[in-house]
């Protein structure tokens, strides 16, 4: 892959910091290199070689036309995961996470064009037929949809997959892809259960620098998978227009 992954810039990026000993799941051991002051140190070897097979399952998502659903809550992941997956066309939760947004999804597909036919209204002029308490609760629901719901408006059918910050604040939509057969990806630090991720990246959780740092790299693959798509695309159309000029030429050819 031409998204080069190196151990010392994830060092840098403070990747291989894990939590206090004392808080961490036994599940994550085959991960873990050392302790060093009550810490337990991340194997960045193993990192690598886990973003590096993330990346390429990425990449095939986003080249067969796919959305890859980002889930971050936490503070210091939401704005990191809002800019990487904006870069690369993907949907974002980072908002609390709707309950039922996978295994209700029709209802949540209501709510999104709720917003569309507010819109609308505000459009072909019949929101100023309201009055004004009306208008007043109309731009209130608007507002509160595209706070939860803004950034997931083009996501039309339930994801190809997820791709979560911290496997125990997102565990409900974790829950919700289990039941629905939708494959996980997550960045999982050392005190979480990796068990029921499907492609587990084994990394520090907390830190801006090392969700940017590991976000980055995977959202760099995507949009190669998203460039692929469009040269194949481009690809076809060369060769459909080159088909069509063709049987135009066979067609102007008179016959012997």
């Amino acid at each position: 892959m031409a998204n080069n992954i190196e151990v010392k810039d994830l060092l840098e990026a403070g990747v291989h910091f894990g939590h206090m000993t004392r808080k961490w799941d036994p599940n994550m051991a085959p991960y873990i290199y050392m302790e060093r002051n009550g810490i337990h140190i991340i194997n960045l070897y193993k990192t690598v070689a886990k973003i590096e097979e993330a990346n390429e399952a990425l990449k095939k998502i986003a080249a067969s036309g796919r959305k890859i659903l980002f889930v971050a809550t936490k503070k210091q992941a939401k704005d990191i995961v809002a800019e990487k997956a904006a870069a690369c066309n993907m949907p974002y939760i980072t908002e609390r996470w709707p309950g039922g947004m996978l295994t209700n999804f029709v209802t949540i597909r209501k709510a999104v064009k709720k917003m569309a036919s507010i819109d609308r209204m505000k459009k072909d002029g019949t929101f100023n037929t309201l009055s004004k308490k009306e208008r007043l609760q109309v731009d209130r629901l608007r507002a509160k949809l595209e706070k939860n719901l803004g950034s997931i408006a083009d996501m039309t059918r339930l994801p190809a997959a997820l791709f979560v910050v911290d496997v125990k604040a997102e565990h409900i939509a974790i829950k919700e892809a289990q039941k629905l057969n939708i494959p996980v990806f997550a960045m999982v630090d050392t005190n979480s259960d990796p068990r029921p991720i499907d492609f587990v990246i084994p990394a520090n959780d907390d830190a801006s620098k090392s969700i940017d740092k590991i976000l980055s790299l995977v959202s760099n693959a995507i949009v190669e998978g998203l460039q692929d798509r469009k040269a194949d695309k481009d690809d076809a159309k060369d060769e459909e227009t080159k088909e069509v000029a063709k049987s135009k030429k066979e067609e102007a050819t008179p016959e012997n």
